[in-house]
Formats: structure tokens, sequence, C-alpha cells
């Protein structure tokens, strides 16, 4: 529990480009302590936990929802990893139906925040805006919506602030696939962009999903989707959240 609030702690604090001083001059906490905490090993008092969350200008259930541990029961929010044509748009709503809890695209909260559309947000300001207005929506999304399924961009990930954000504050979980189905599924959708004057579009698909695997590992749980419909991948990620759960009720026993 305090390991993953130290996460969360670091991960807000670097997104906002702040040194451990800067944040210690903020709150009124010492570096050493800012350092404990981050470390997982200090026990922070609720009156530092609100210090902290008005130098980093979030709500206090940001803050507390690093508190679930991995048994998420503070956590409540589940979050779909994967590249693009991993099933994340399909598989989301079927879950959140089952779940009652409301789907949420956080690319749809980015142009929200931005008032833009993702290809204005890259045409005219690059990634670097998308990256920062996509880690302002997840922190919007974590305080405001404390229950829903959440879709995240495939590149969330190579943002280390913006992914430890997420794995502190919600249940990750990977829809891993073969390079083949996520190829496929986008061209079943009606989107050609991927083969657009670029011959070597697959070779970059295999290139990008073999990068990032490491990354998509670090989720808490992963589900196979290759030859599988959406209705049994959904229920294999509820099936294994719960799995999950029970585990980790077991081992704190």
């Amino acid at each position: 529990m305090l390991r993953r609030l130290g996460e969360l702690v670091r991960a807000l604090r670097k997104a906002r480009g702040w040194s451990r001083r800067e944040l210690s001059h903020r709150s009124g906490i010492s570096e050493r302590f800012l350092a404990d905490v981050e470390g997982g090993s200090a026990n922070p008092s609720l009156l530092k936990l609100l210090d902290l969350g008005q130098a980093l200008s979030v709500d206090l259930a940001l803050l507390l929802g690093g508190l679930g541990g991995a048994s998420g029961r503070a956590r409540p929010t589940i979050a779909l990893l994967g590249l693009r044509g991993a099933g994340k748009s399909t598989v989301g709503p079927l879950l959140a139906q089952r779940l009652g809890w409301p789907f949420v695209e956080l690319d749809a909260l980015v142009e929200e925040v931005t008032g833009l559309l993702l290809g204005e947000i890259f045409q005219v300001h690059g990634e670097a805006y998308y990256r920062e207005a996509e880690r302002q929506a997840l922190e919007r999304l974590l305080v405001g919506s404390p229950r829903c399924v959440v879709a995240v961009g495939g590149g969330l990930v190579t943002s280390p602030a913006t992914f430890a954000l997420l794995r502190g504050a919600a249940r990750t979980v990977w829809l891993r696939a073969a390079p083949e189905d996520h190829w496929q599924r986008v061209l079943a959708q009606g989107d050609t962009r991927p083969m657009a004057d670029n011959e070597r579009a697959f070779a970059d698909l295999r290139r990008i999903l073999a990068e990032r695997e490491p990354l998509y590992c670090q989720a808490e749980s992963t589900v196979e989707t290759s030859g599988k419909d959406v209705h049994a991948v959904a229920e294999d990620v509820l099936r294994t959240l719960q799995e999950d759960g029970k585990e980790n009720k077991r081992l704190s026993r």
C-alpha cells in the first residue's frame, strides 16, 4: 500500500517537472520524509497527505486511491491497455456493462480538455503537447470517476510519469494480441491509414509492439485476445480481475 502511494506521489511530482526539493518547499514537508514516502517506507498522516494534495493540486481522493493495494478495493477504476487494435474500445463497453459502470475513452477526455480533435492536436501542437493533455485528462478522470472502465491510448505506457500514475490509481489490464490480429482489426474497422503511403506499415507495427511489450507487461493482469470474440475476452477480463482479487485477499490474511 505504501509502495503504491510512493509511486503515485513520485509520478505526480515528476509529471510537473519538480525536484523533491521543490515539492518540499511547496508542501512544507521535509525532503527526507518525502524520500521515505516515495520509497514506500513512510506512513504519512492524513494532514501530510492533505499538504501533498494541495501542493500537487490534486484531490485527496486521488492520493487515497494509491492506498488500495493489489486487491483494488480502493482502486475501482479498471484501465485497459494495448496497442491500437487490441480491442479496448469493443471489450471495454461490454466489461463496463457487466459491472454496471460507465465506459470512458481517455482520448475523448483529451479532446475535451484541449478543445481540439486528436488529429489537430498532433498536427498543430505535436506529441509532447498531447502527452501533457493526456496526463491532465487522466488526473481529472481518476478523481471525478471513481468507478469506471477506461480505454487508454496505446502510447500512454511510453510516458513514465503518466503510466506510474495510472498503475498507482487504477487496476491495469493488458489486452494482448498477435501483430497480425492488431493489423486485421484496424483494417476491419475501415481504417486504411496504417498502410497509406507506407509499404513498411506492418513491419512498423511489429516493431512498435515489440518495443512496448516490456511496458505492457507491467500491467497487473494480462488477457489474451487472439482467436476470441469480444464477449469471450470481456468474460476473461472479468474472471481474471475476480481471481486476482481473491488471491490477494488470501495473501493478506
